[in-house]
């Protein structure tokens, strides 16, 4: 009898839970589509580019280029600098016109100076000429007195005969002694490297004027600056 009483599920009535939905409810609810899931990833991504793209247009000019403003400010600019070279342009203008004036104002100051100068200048001239005429005097004098003063005729001088001619050197000793050479002596050639015409030969820088001075008492155009000379001076006579 008891066996017979046991509840089975077909002996219970019918209820709002015996009929459940077709799919999970509740914390077991199924996954959600992938476009869900994904759309907030993408709404961030699209905000993030924006974003970056914002900043690089600012950074780079490129914004003022697309919404019109650059051109606007570039505008203001060149009018503002037109209006600034006009202005320029324009006290340039003044500042010519000034200097013209004033430099022609000068002109004339320098012209009526030049004028009142132009007679003491002539005056000066003439009293500069006249100083330089002494002293271009003065200093002819000096030259001539120094010229005789280089040449020595106290030098010792050797006449040598190489001609042949007996006398030659002799000859032309006297000469040079009338002349107011007082050391003056006749010689033979003691070697045979003689030159080739006649010649007067001085062994010092100091000697050059007396040599010369000698050369043309004796008519002789050679003269010539040697070493190993036994006197300062030696006439070769050849001819």
């Amino acid at each position: 009898m008891a066996k017979q009483d046991k509840a089975t599920y077909e002996s219970y009535a019918s209820d709002e839970f015996d009929n459940p939905p077709a799919g999970p409810v509740g914390v077991h609810r199924g996954q959600r589509p992938l476009g869900v899931r994904v759309a907030p990833y993408l709404v961030v991504l699209i905000v993030a580019i924006l974003a970056g793209a914002l900043t690089w247009s600012l950074v780079t000019g490129e914004f003022t280029k697309i919404t019109g403003l650059g051109g606007t400010t570039t505008a203001q600019t060149d009018t503002t600098k037109k209006d600034s070279s006009s202005t320029s342009t324009d006290s340039s203008s003044s500042d010519q016109n000034s200097g013209d004036s004033t430099d022609s104002s000068n002109g004339s100051d320098s012209t009526d100076s030049s004028t009142d100068g132009k007679d003491s200048s002539d005056t000066t001239d003439s009293t500069d000429s006249s100083k330089t005429d002494s002293q271009n005097d003065s200093q002819s004098s000096d030259q001539n007195a120094d010229q005789s003063a280089q040449v020595n005729k106290a030098t010792s001088v050797r006449v040598v005969n190489a001609s042949g001619i007996n006398g030659y050197a002799g000859e032309k000793k006297s000469t040079l002694e009338a002349s107011g050479y007082t050391a003056v002596e006749a010689a033979n050639p003691t070697t045979n490297n003689l030159p080739s015409a006649n010649v007067v030969w001085y062994q010092n820088e100091t000697d050059k004027a007396t040599a010369q001075d000698i050369a043309s008492t004796l008519g002789i155009t050679a003269v010539e600056q040697t070493s190993g000379l036994d006197v300062p001076i030696v006439v070769v006579l050849l001819n």
